[in-house]
């Protein structure tokens, strides 16, 4: 996507800035004062993902949200730099670039594991994650296809990304994909995904983020997190299955966990005011 076509009317534009820190050419949304919270979306979203929690964070805290590598409207300049640990990396460097150190990190989906392997690699370390519907394990659904072999065959393809983003211009293609994440969401927020979805560079991060993502070294390693962290699930998630916080549970002693029946994997956005009142909460306490 273009930033001059595309981010014309995108959510908490005012708050949007570029940063050159290579490899890449991040996209960043900052406000606020107070301890500092950094916000990461999962695989294929963006900052919109946070369109309602990031301005009412932003009332009491520093709020700083990021796209991923190849996502949204940062600019991917090394390919290869997608997995997990060389993403974690550049995210690192891009935070000493522009002299952020986060108090709280809060993750959704992919961007929960992202931000427990920063409480592991960051030198000073957070003293709060938030994790809703954490990715620790396979996806279901769509996903659960992509994740991870035939993700790695199809971004080998340069013809997939477009091939993709030309079905997603379907008027219903978003609509039903997000269906099968158990989350209702308004109107506005599937125009979004819609786009997103119907832009192959962004298809083609998000490809590349799923060819070169491995959970392995980091689920042996769950046990030296020592950041309390709060795991928040939707019971009607259909892309992670619920009971993986449970294995996560069972791994981090410094973790609780909270759930909700009524909502699903996009538990942030469809009930963003619940989201707050949960992420203050559980700051009050570690903040």
């Amino acid at each position: 996507m273009k930033w001059d076509r595309d981010g014309a009317d995108w959510p908490n534009r005012a708050q949007s800035r570029f940063v050159l820190a290579k490899p890449h050419r991040w996209h960043v949304q900052e406000a606020g004062t107070g301890p500092t919270l950094l916000l990461l979306h999962g695989a294929g979203a963006s900052t919109h993902t946070w369109r309602d929690l990031f301005p009412d964070l932003a009332s009491d805290h520093h709020v700083v949200a990021i796209d991923l590598p190849g996502q949204g409207f940062t600019e991917l300049g090394a390919r290869s730099r997608c997995g997990l640990e060389p993403m974690v990396a550049d995210i690192i460097a891009l935070l000493a670039d522009q002299g952020v150190t986060p108090d709280a990190i809060i993750g959704h989906s992919a961007g929960a594991v992202i931000a427990a392997q920063l409480a592991l690699d960051l030198t000073d370390k957070p003293k709060a994650l938030i994790c809703f519907n954490g990715a620790f394990g396979h996806f279901r659904g769509l996903a659960g296809v992509l994740f991870p072999m035939a993700a790695k065959l199809l971004s080998m393809n340069p013809l997939t990304a477009p091939f993709f983003a030309r079905m997603a211009r379907s008027p219903n293609a978003a609509r039903n994909l997000l269906a099968s994440t158990g989350s209702t969401i308004d109107a506005s927020g599937v125009a979004l995904y819609q786009r997103l979805i119907s832009d192959s560079r962004h298809v083609d991060g998000a490809l590349a983020m799923m060819a070169q993502w491995e959970l392995s070294p980091l689920l042996r390693r769950l046990q030296e997190i020592e950041t309390p962290t709060l795991l928040i699930v939707g019971e009607k998630d259909g892309s992670v299955p619920p009971d993986t916080a449970d294995s996560v549970l069972a791994q981090m002693t410094t973790a609780e966990l909270k759930t909700f029946a009524d909502y699903g994997h996009l538990l942030h956005e469809e009930a963003p005011a619940l989201a707050a009142e949960e992420i203050r909460r559980f700051l009050s306490t570690h903040l």
